[in-house]
């Protein structure tokens, strides 16, 4: 087992092939499988040095569809949670999360936050943690409170709850509301009024009323209402001991399939919140977006908001290799065929790692044999590597790695062509496909294809 295995449990070993096997980008462990990614390390971690300071930062990606978005900002938040930061990942969708309803947006941020130690929702639990400090902190500032009746130190702890909240309940001041009566539920015992004060909170709509009217708190929570909490959010994790959040709102490029009015009020929203992130609103705060260069460039995305095109303006005419990776806009540079053999080896090493027939997945899964398997992948989508490692990765794992370690007379080379069926493919990869993807065998062109007229 190599020194860069070693340190993998088996479980997260077996997480990543899950993952790879279901045609998924793995939610841990990605360390592990970082290709050419290694340039980026220094800018991204002094940005999050920064944010861990109390400042705050954005940063846009872009690449094609398949050059590695989702990998990389999980790679990045991998690397976020290990210094503390909470985490939270909003896949951008014109149904389900719409970027100009911002109360969706953060309602879909509290379902997906996680630490390091707890996975989604950790919400309820960083709101105990800061309760917990709350009242730690204001005991070791007046002793005598230990001993003291309950009636004075929840008089205490409230006083500091309102300091530490100050600067949100100047412009939000329903989230203190709603987090003071969440911690007297708590405290008495009142476990319901307690769940529908923390969903509210979530941003969950449709919350009891009898919850909201004990809070003195009214609705649910609109567009800019979810910004205040949002800034309360941050406030509670740093004081919770975690120094900031990392969100990613990922495929953002999904933008351009929207209506036009609905289109111009999600870039608008962008707009916002990096304006508020520039005047210091959200310090903590690391907000992560990516998208394809059609979306940044073409007339359908940024272009059509002039003041969100300048501030992602970025020089891409030089040379890839200068890239100023500190810049708002950083871009991916897609797979090679000598990085996708490369990603497919360390692949080949997770599976095989602590196997009994490890010797045997190595031999008959040789590097040459990767090399085979990228090209005929990348063939099989018009040549283009560049969307292929989803597929690749995909592919080695539920078709040839289980079968060379299921059975021990198999030989990829021998027992094994590939195929690929439409519906297996992403809308992507079927573009990159054309219509060589699902057409029927032996049918050289579309005009090839018999069609029933009758």
């Amino acid at each position: 087992m190599s020194a860069e295995l070693a340190g993998v449990s088996p479980r997260r070993r077996r997480e990543i092939v899950d993952a790879l096997r279901r045609g998924t980008v793995p939610e841990n462990g990605l360390d592990v499988l970082a290709v050419g990614l290694d340039r980026f390390s220094q800018a991204l971690d002094g940005e999050l040095d920064a944010v861990a300071g109390g400042a705050a930062s954005f940063k846009a990606v872009r690449g094609e569809y398949g050059s590695g978005k989702t990998f990389f900002t999980r790679h990045l938040a991998e690397r976020a949670l290990r210094r503390g930061f909470a985490s939270a990942e909003v896949q951008i969708s014109e149904t389900q999360t719409p970027l100009h309803k911002l109360e969706t947006v953060y309602r879909r941020v509290t379902e997906t936050l996680r630490t390091a130690s707890l996975a989604p929702s950790a919400l309820r639990s960083v709101l105990d943690s800061w309760l917990f400090t709350v009242e730690e902190d204001a005991i070791a500032a007046h002793p005598e409170l230990a001993a003291a009746d309950g009636a004075l130190l929840d008089a205490a702890v409230l006083e500091l709850l309102e300091q530490r909240l100050a600067a949100v309940s100047s412009r939000t001041p329903t989230f203190a509301l709603a987090l003071r009566a969440y911690r007297t539920a708590a405290s008495a015992g009142d476990a319901a009024t307690a769940d529908a004060l923390a969903a509210w909170m979530g941003g969950q709509p449709h919350v009891a009323a009898a919850a909201r009217r004990v809070a003195g708190v009214r609705g649910d929570i609109d567009h800019f209402g979810a910004m205040g909490f949002l800034q309360g959010l941050l406030a509670v994790l740093r004081d919770a001991g975690h120094p900031g959040l990392l969100l990613v709102l990922d495929e953002v490029e999904t933008l351009q399939r929207v209506r036009g009015d609905m289109r111009d009020k999600a870039l608008n929203a962008l707009r916002q919140l990096i304006d508020e992130i520039d005047a210091g609103r959200f310090p903590g705060l690391y907000l992560v977006i990516t998208g394809t260069p059609a979306f940044f460039d073409g007339p359908s995305g940024v272009q059509r908001l002039n003041p969100l095109a300048g501030r992602l303006a970025t020089d891409f005419t030089t040379d890839a290799r200068f890239d100023n990776l500190r810049a708002v806009q950083v871009r991916l540079p897609g797979f090679s065929r000598d990085s996708l053999i490369e990603v497919g080896q360390r692949v080949r090493g997770v599976y095989a790692a602590g196997q009994p027939n490890s010797a045997r997945l190595l031999e008959r899964v040789d590097d040459v044999y990767l090399g085979e398997l990228a090209d005929a992948v990348s063939g099989s989508l018009g040549g283009r590597i560049g969307v292929a490692p989803r597929l690749f990765l995909k592919k080695l794992v539920g078709d040839v790695l289980d079968r060379v370690d299921q059975f021990p007379d198999f030989d990829p080379r021998v027992h094994y062509a590939l195929t690929v069926g439409a519906e297996e493919l992403t809308e992507a990869e079927r573009g990159a496909a054309g219509s060589t993807a699902g057409r029927p065998r032996g049918a050289a062109s579309p005009d090839a294809i018999p069609l029933d007229l009758e």
